[in-house]
């Protein structure tokens, strides 16, 4: 059964409980334990209505085991986002990119070029790839 409870424990509790609310009051209690048994299936059973609506007709093609959060296991989600994922692209690698697209396109003439500079005009500035 469930949390180690067997048959064989429930009828001893059942009995222990019996003698302790005492004959006057058993019945009493039986009733009240069966109301609100009919009342906890009645709303269970609403909620799955309820739900089944709200769904509509995929409710029956879902697999519910599926989504059982105790078949989760952080060390394997986290082992397939890792290797599903593209690689994402380095600071060094997008910098390379960067360079070579630069020297592609034509040069920008730049605010520093010129003769103050000292540099020929639409040279690019030097880049410091350790400041960014």
């Amino acid at each position: 059964m469930f949390f180690g409870l067997t048959i064989e424990k429930l009828l001893l509790i059942g009995v222990i409980a019996a003698l302790i609310v005492g004959p006057e009051r058993l019945p009493r209690y039986a009733e009240s334990l069966a109301l609100f048994t009919k009342r906890a299936r009645e709303w269970v059973s609403t909620a799955k209505t309820r739900v089944k609506d709200e769904m509509g007709e995929d409710f029956d093609d879902v697999d519910w085991r599926t989504l059982d959060p105790r078949r989760y296991d952080p060390r394997r989600i986290i082992k397939e986002a890792l290797l599903d994922d593209a690689p994402v692209a380095t600071v060094r690698a997008a910098q390379t990119a960067a360079v070579a697209s630069s020297a592609l396109a034509a040069p920008v003439p730049s605010p520093f070029a010129g003769p103050a500079s000292g540099r020929e005009p639409g040279a690019v500035p030097p880049y410091d790839t350790e400041a960014t």
